[in-house]
């Protein structure tokens, strides 16, 4: 069963749309959203018709938007708000740029709301997106990071490609199909790091992106960052420090393609390289690929002429030794005869010399051989006689001369107390003589 909700009554009758919306616009109609002083940043300013339409937006300390609402100056007002904001500033109305305008509240039954900006304060010209973009730079620039990405090198021939975007989106998609169906028939290995490209997780999804390619940094050449277009209200999550500090410093270069060419982020000014749009990026590596062919096409030329020369001077000289060989064959042939013969008329002469040269040589190696062999005789008689004397001094019966003694039990000699016990018989050998003793006490000296 169905239950009625009790706070509908079945009696009350609804209203059209267009008479809500007619009720809004009543509400609308007070003074006090009327001729107001706005503080807020522009963006997506763009001149159509005549018309500049463009939308005001806030943000918060943490760069979060907290509210934003659709803008226009009319046609007539249009030129005359542009002079005067370019006289005090020097510029144009354009996106970044944090404007004091006045403006009364618009609403439209079929457009909805809207603001009608009919005055401008040139004293607000820089946004608050422009100055947080340039103390990022300013801060980057201070810790020496902010071009070691553009310093990197930049691989002649750009292949593997790690590509840091959203699945689905229009931009990787046309990123994707110009890459792989250009008209060269380049070929390129592309491998998706999926991330948030729009809201605040924007940043640590990247940067997250970031560190799984570093994981894998081996098997790519560079890195492109790419986002199709949008609001750049849409952008501002790129102009944030941690993510430019690790695009700054990643060890691959990083291409950038982020929205549209008027569109500018903080990563334009670190990654190595800045092009338009993704499929600017595409276009980029297909040249940088096609440039890479041309400097092939280029040195296949140079080694095929050079093989040519080289072919043709090697033709030139084999016919020259060909036509050559048989008189130098007969010349070498002669020479060399000559030559043999003049070595046989000399061998007699140098054979005599040379025997008699070897024979001196002989006679003195004899004379040399038996002087050497009476000399080492002589030094071995010496060292035998003194080796015959120290055997005489040590000998054991100049030992027991000295007074020493040898004492035996049991016809062993006795070097330690610890051999003997009591009531052993020893015999004690003297130079002139030896007795024999019976052991009554044994003293052991202490070490």
């Amino acid at each position: 069963m169905i239950q009625q909700d009790n706070n509908i009554s079945t009696g009350t009758k609804g209203i059209t749309l267009h008479e809500f919306n007619n009720r809004i616009k009543r509400l609308l109609n007070d003074r006090s959203v009327q001729n107001c002083w706005i503080i807020a940043d522009l963006s997506d300013v763009a001149i159509r018709g005549g018309h500049c339409y463009l939308e005001l937006v806030e943000k918060n300390a943490a760069g979060a938007t907290v509210a934003k609402v659709r803008g226009i100056i009319w046609a007539g007002r249009v030129q005359y708000l542009r002079s005067k904001f370019l006289a005090v500033t020097g510029q144009d109305l354009k996106s970044g740029l944090k404007v004091m305008v006045e403006a009364s509240v618009n609403y439209h039954e079929q457009y909805g709301l809207s603001v009608v900006i009919t005055d401008i304060d040139p004293s607000y010209t820089m946004g608050d997106m422009e100055r947080l973009r340039r103390e990022i730079l300013a801060r980057l620039q201070q810790e020496g990071v902010l071009e070691m990405n553009r310093c990197l090198p930049v691989p002649a021939v750009v292949q593997r490609i790690a590509v840091v975007s959203a699945v689905g989106a229009a931009g990787y998609g046309d990123f994707i199909n110009q890459l792989h169906n250009n008209s060269y028939g380049l070929q390129f290995y592309t491998c998706l790091f999926q991330a948030t490209m729009q809201g605040a997780s924007t940043s640590p999804s990247i940067i997250a992106a970031l560190d799984r390619i570093a994981a894998h940094i081996d098997l790519f050449d560079c890195v492109v960052i790419i986002r199709g277009g949008g609001s750049t209200s849409d952008l501002n999550s790129f102009d944030e420090y941690n993510l430019a500090a690790n695009v700054a410093q990643f060890p691959l270069p990083v291409i950038v393609g982020i929205g549209h060419e008027r569109d500018v982020t903080v990563l334009d000014y670190v990654a190595a390289i800045r092009v338009k749009t993704p499929t600017a990026a595409a276009e980029w590596l297909i040249t940088r690929g096609v440039e890479a062919l041309s400097r092939l096409d280029r040195l296949t030329t140079t080694i095929c002429d050079t093989v040519r020369q080289y072919l043709n001077g090697a033709a030139q000289q084999l016919s020259y030794y060909t036509g050559n060989i048989p008189f130098m064959v007969s010349s070498r042939i002669e020479s060399n005869r000559m030559r043999l013969s003049h070595l046989l008329q000399m061998i007699p002469t140098a054979t005599g010399g040379r025997i008699a040269a070897a024979d001196e040589r002989l006679n003195a190696f004899a004379a040399a051989i038996v002087q050497a062999q009476t000399q080492a005789m002589a030094r071995e008689k010496l060292k035998l006689k003194a080796i015959g004397d120290k055997i005489e001094i040590l000998s054991p019966q100049n030992t027991l001369r000295r007074g020493y003694s040898i004492t035996t039990v049991n016809g062993h000699a006795v070097s330690n107390v610890a051999e003997l016990k009591d009531s052993d018989v020893v015999t004690t050998r003297l130079a002139t003589g030896s007795f024999i003793s019976k052991v009554t006490e044994i003293n052991k000296t202490k070490e």
